[in-house]
């Protein structure tokens, strides 16, 4: 068979398949592939468009293309070596084009042209997903194959390798249209060889400094628990350096304290952090934080702040100071309008922010309720009706059902641009937009004021509230490494999650002072907490760690002791919450046992907590 040089071609395409199975070797497949993936002006002239009236166009004819990567992408596990010889050089020859080029060779082998008889939309996107799906499989499992088979090579690093390189750059690709088209959840896109291998002290400083390759930069890739290391390092970083400073200081200046302090008065934990925080530089809350309570003895090593993280956000979201809504339905809160703001009610919304941002840098876990559409705000991603729908279940589907409305809009409706809030026993009448009360809804605009409602709950009538907010919490994350999440990475990074798996938990627990996984003790332990209700759990987590939810990636992250206090005794319990120890001692019986920690469980606030 004659093969013309210079170009490919779905024919050609074939041809080499044929010729490579006939033969047994794709030798010659592989080497045609690379030399014109290889070479600019051979993909130029490759899979042009036959059909004239197309060409004008687009000079390139995207149903032949799609086949013949299709072909290509299929036939690459029957190449040997194909790391050196096939798909390696497709992702060198996609990673050197610029994005905008980039992107349109995504369209063209993701969304090709279909025949103009084709009717059934829903069957197109199943092929396109189904398109996409093995497209990101195919470079994901490159880098996989890739940082196994090369990970016990001495001086081997992801972070220097030309192929994971090149194929985390195709799969940046993707990942930039599956954000606009939605084919694949963004957790597709996260990669397990990358994750388990990813040396962040190598890779984050790569990052921060803007000097090499860095997954950082491509963060899609890492799942939410390893963000969390990357943050933490980040922080601890901080932190020391900060320490340093203040001792190098104290030198010329006097006593500076190493550490945030904050020292507060329970029964006015809100007015006492109000003021000793607006006092603070942003050197000092870049400090590790440590809080006393006034009138009570210990060191805080982590438990009491998050003793008092806990304490003050239930104060803050009590209805009594009227800063947050909470709406019924979705059991979820938002800022309250207020038109009437003044700087004490400006003050208190700056210090939730920053107590998020504090919490977030000292590793913190918060009990919030929050949507989603807040930490879409914070990251400036757009928010739309899906995220009104989250936070007021009812109002969403009445608008959806505004947006699928067939009828005479203007006589079903009959109303303006104009919406009617709530703000502390009054109603208050606003426009959507200039004129709104002039503005008839109808068919035609139904569209745009269903946008502008969302907009006007979600941001316009708490943009006051929301921007203060803002300010308090980029005190703290402003430049850090909170933009390498996603939204719904930022929530579970503040807010843990509600799901106790207690059977993971009980994998990772580790023993100490004499107990062991085979004591009876621990046996008794672990099957009266697998007894307990949902709630019994939460509380006896909140009670040994300072926390009733799940840190960022599940509870076998938590890092769980449980040790020996001793013989038989009528002591109850204790736990050292700054590190997640519980304490037991070796009750007689696993009736006693169960007694003696369900009264603990049930008054751990301020009790028992080490």
């Amino acid at each position: 068979m004659e093969i013309p040089d210079g170009h490919l071609d779905l024919t050609i395409i074939t041809n080499l398949k044929r010729e490579a199975e006939a033969h047994g070797d794709w030798t010659q497949f592989a080497e045609r592939l690379a030399t014109v993936f290889g070479q600019q002006e051979y993909n130029n002239s490759s899979f042009l468009q036959t059909c004239n009236q197309l060409k004008e166009t687009c000079p390139v004819d995207k149903m032949q293309a799609k086949e013949a990567f299709k072909i290509i992408l299929e036939s690459s596990i029957f190449i040997q070596d194909q790391e050196t010889s096939l798909l390696p050089d497709i992702c060198e020859f996609i990673a050197a084009l610029d994005p905008t080029r980039q992107d349109i060779l995504c369209r063209y082998l993701i969304e090709p042209e279909l025949p103009s008889n084709t009717m059934l939309i829903d069957l197109t996107r199943d092929h396109y997903v189904s398109c996409f799906k093995k497209t990101l499989q195919l470079f994901q499992q490159l880098v996989c194959r890739r940082l196994l088979s090369r990970t016990s090579l001495s001086g081997f690093s992801p972070n220097s390798d030309p192929v994971v390189i090149d194929a985390t750059k195709c799969i940046a690709v993707l990942y930039r249209l599956n954000e606009k088209k939605k084919y694949v959840s963004y957790v597709d896109f996260y990669n397990d060889a990358v994750n388990e291998q990813l040396e962040i002290k190598e890779d984050f400083p790569n990052f921060k400094d803007r000097k090499g390759f860095s997954f950082c930069d491509y963060p899609f890739m890492l799942n939410p628990a390893v963000k969390a290391d990357v943050l933490k390092v980040e922080s601890v970083f901080q932190m020391r350096h900060e320490l340093q400073d203040a001792f190098f200081r104290a030198l010329f200046q006097g006593v500076n304290s190493p550490y945030l302090v904050l020292e507060i008065r329970r029964d006015h934990i809100i007015s006492d952090t109000l003021i000793q925080l607006e006092e603070k530089s942003i050197h000092d809350l870049k400090k590790q934080l440590r809080v006393q309570f006034l009138g009570e003895e210990g060191v805080d090593e982590g438990g009491v702040q998050k003793e008092f993280f806990q304490l003050i956000v239930r104060e803050i979201f009590d209805t009594k100071y009227g800063m947050f809504t909470f709406n019924e339905e979705s059991r979820l809160c938002w800022f309250s309008p207020n038109p009437v703001l003044d700087n004490i009610n400006i003050r208190e919304y700056k210090l939730v922010g920053l107590l998020l941002g504090l919490a977030v840098y000292n590793s913190v876990i918060l009990d919030l309720h929050f949507p989603l559409a807040l930490y879409k705000k914070l990251m400036d991603v757009d928010i739309s009706l899906s995220d009104l729908k989250q936070l007021d279940p009812s109002l969403g589907k009445g608008l959806e059902r505004l947006l699928s409305f067939n009828g005479d809009i203007e006589s079903e409706y009959d109303r303006s641009f104009q919406v009617d809030i709530q703000s502390f026993g009054h109603v208050l009448t606003c426009d959507l937009k200039p004129d709104g009360a002039k503005t008839q809804l109808t068919s035609e605009n139904s569209a745009e004021f269903v946008d502008l409602y969302a907009r006007f709950v979600l941001s316009k009538s708490v943009e006051k509230q929301f921007n203060a907010f803002r300010e308090g919490f980029q005190l703290v994350c402003q430049d850090s490494a909170i933009k390498i999440f996603r939204p719904e990475e930022v929530e579970q990074l503040i807010c843990g999650s509600s799901d106790l798996d207690f059977d993971a938990l009980e994998q990772s627990t580790v023993y100490d002072g004499g107990w062991t996984k085979d004591s009876d003790i621990i046996k008794y332990f672990w099957e009266i907490v697998h007894s307990f209700t949902y709630e019994e759990k939460k509380k006896l987590l909140f009670f040994a760690t300072g926390s009733d939810r799940a840190p960022i990636g599940g509870l076998s992250k938590l890092q769980f002791v449980i040790a020996k206090n001793g013989g038989d005794s009528d002591r109850l319990p204790t736990s050292h919450t700054c590190y997640n120890v519980l304490l037991l001692c070796e009750y007689s019986s696993k009736e006693k046992l169960k007694e003696r920690l369900l009264t603990s469980i049930s008054n751990a606030e301020g009790f028992g907590m080490i």
